[in-house]
Order: C-alpha cells, then sequence, then structure tokens
C-alpha cells in the first residue's frame, strides 16, 4: 500500500501490528505509545519530513480514546490532574509546532537533545527501582484497588501553589505551577515530534511528584488526546504558509489513522489489563521503553 503524503510503501499490517503492542505496553503507564512510533516512521518506514510529527498526532487522536474510556468508567481518571496537563501543554504544542517547521526541519539534532532527556528520566525510574525510593507502597490486591476506583480519585485541595487529591485513602499532592510550567514544556517537545507528551510527562509525575502510576495514567493519556487534536488542528491551518518552501507539513491522514487502529485495540486492552498488574512490573515496562526510545534518539544522530 502507499501513502502519499508521507511517500511510504508498505503493507498495512506491519504499521498496525506494531501500533497494537506499542500501545498495549506504554498504555498501562499512561502512555499512547507515540514515542515508539515515531522512530518506526523516520528509521523503518524512512518519513522524515516534518509532516510525520502531525501523522504521529493522529495516531494518538484515533489510539487514545479506548484508553480513556477504560480509565474514566473505572473510575481511573483524575480530573484536577488532567486539567493542569492540558493547560499546559496546549500554548506549548502550538509553539513546538512553529519551532519543528520553521528551524528544525532536520530533526537530528533536537531527537538528540530529546534523547538525554529521556535517558535521564529512565535511569531516574530505574534507580528508584533498585533503591525502593519510589512513590508511597500501594498494596496491589484486586479487591483494595476495585474498592478505591469505586470511589473515585477525588480531588482535596487546589491552588495555585499546592494541589492535593486522594486515592487509596491516602492523600497525593503536587506543586501546582511547577506542574503547569513542566506542561508547558513537554508540550513544545510533544508539539516538534508529535508525541504528544505523556511519554515526559508519565515519568515526571512517578519519579519526581511520586504519584501513584495508577492515578496518573488516565490523565497523561487524555493530556495527551487533548494536545493531540490541538497540535494537528495547527499544523494543518499553517501549511498553506510554507508549501512553497517543498516541506510537507501536513499530517499523511491514512497513514496515521491506520497507526491509530493498531493503537486504538491495544490501549484498549492495555488500559484494561493494567489494573491486574503489579505496580513494580509496570514501571520497569515503563523505564525500559523510556530508555529504548532514548538511546534511539541519540543513536540517530549518527545514522543520518
Amino acid at each position: 500500500m502507499y501513502f502519499e503524503v508521507s511517500g511510504v510503501q508498505v503493507s498495512p499490517a506491519i504499521p498496525f501490528l506494531v501500533a497494537f503492542v506499542a500501545s498495549f505496553l506504554s498504555s498501562m503507564g499512561g502512555l499512547s505509545g507515540a514515542f515508539l512510533l515515531l522512530p518506526f516512521q523516520v528509521s523503518v518506514l524512512g518519513f522524515t519530513s516534518p509532516a510525520v510529527s502531525p501523522t504521529n498526532l493522529v495516531y494518538n487522536i484515533v489510539a487514545i480514546p479506548s484508553g480513556v474510556y477504560r480509565y474514566i468508567k473505572e473510575g481511573r481518571m483524575a480530573w484536577m490532574l488532567t486539567g493542569i496537563i492540558i493547560a499546559g501543554t496546549i500554548p506549548g504544542v502550538f509553539m513546538g509546532a512553529i519551532l519543528r517547521i520553521k528551524y528544525l526541519p532536520d530533526p537530528k539534532r533536537f531527537k538528540f537533545f530529546v534523547g538525554c532527556v529521556l535517558l535521564y528520566i529512565g535511569f531516574r525510574l530505574v534507580h528508584n527501582l533498585i533503591q525502593g525510593k519510589n512513590e508511597k507502597s500501594i498494596k496491589n490486591t484486586d479487591d483494595r484497588l476495585n474498592q478505591a476506583y469505586k470511589k473515585g480519585i477525588r480531588t482535596v485541595t487546589f491552588s495555585l501553589a499546592k494541589s492535593t487529591y486522594r486515592f487509596l485513602d491516602e492523600d497525593y499532592a503536587f506543586n501546582t505551577m511547577g506542574l503547569f510550567l513542566l506542561t508547558f514544556v513537554v508540550g513544545i517537545v510533544g508539539g516538534v515530534y508529535g508525541i504528544g507528551g505523556g511519554a515526559i510527562i508519565a515519568p515526571f509525575l512517578v519519579t519526581f511528584y511520586r504519584l501513584p502510576v495508577y492515578t496518573i495514567a488516565g490523565a497523561a493519556l487524555l493530556g495527551t488526546l487533548v494536545t493531540s487534536i490541538a497540535g494537528v488542528f495547527f499544523y494543518t491551518i499553517i501549511a498553506p504558509y510554507y508549501a512553497d518552501t517543498g516541506l510537507a507539513v501536513s499530517p499523511d491522514w491514512m497513514l496515521g489513522i491506520l497507526l491509530g487502529a493498531g493503537g486504538f485495540v491495544g490501549m484498549y486492552c492495555g488500559a484494561r489489563l493494567q489494573k491486574f498488574m503489579p505496580e513494580r512490573l509496570i514501571k520497569v515496562i515503563l523505564a525500559s521503553l523510556i530508555l529504548f526510545i532514548s538511546i534511539r534518539y541519540i543513536l540517530i544522530i549518527f545514522k543520518f
């Protein structure tokens, strides 16, 4: 099958299956899987134009709703946390789109920078796993988690200085403005490379803010969904202004939808099974995925 915008020719089954596996594993840690699919499109499919960024965001739009649905239905959505993530990332993703097209048509150097950031986050996760200095311990029993989800994740306090929510009869607090500024920076990175931001936000929420992975997964996914919609919209409306440059800016909708279809199925399965998996195992998976993509980003600068 030939995809006109990206110039990619590949069997439709390959993008679908790759997206399914990536989203299944990553969704359990609050990630959409887009951060794995970007190097797949660049290195395997040979899709290197700026259009790869909004195409990756199209994947998010198609794939994420299934996972978000499961988290909302089962009471696993921290709405206050989600609102802060969205408020910070949306203006960031607009700025990131401009930087991607105007200043970074060649993604090598900025990918190297992103790879270094993700490498640090990945090693931080590994360090916490080894040292046992991760967030407050949660005894993962089906009965206890099911009871907690029935109660939902409840907001306790909200202010510009500090916000708190309750889960499993314990309160978890974070600096509101600090998180807002973090998500703004993450939005810029997400806008440039089309990863939505979940791949960066989730590890920060787990390692620096020490929030339980069970409570941040839905918020990270929903935040990524909303900012992806905004990002695709922005790339689409500015594409005509760069038509004379010869750069492909608008998303490859067919490829993005195909990837998204695989992600839709994989993310639903991952979100459904997340509560049955030990929290430590989810962190190991999350750290492995982060380290994998960071190494790919760093090495890619030597391949082109």
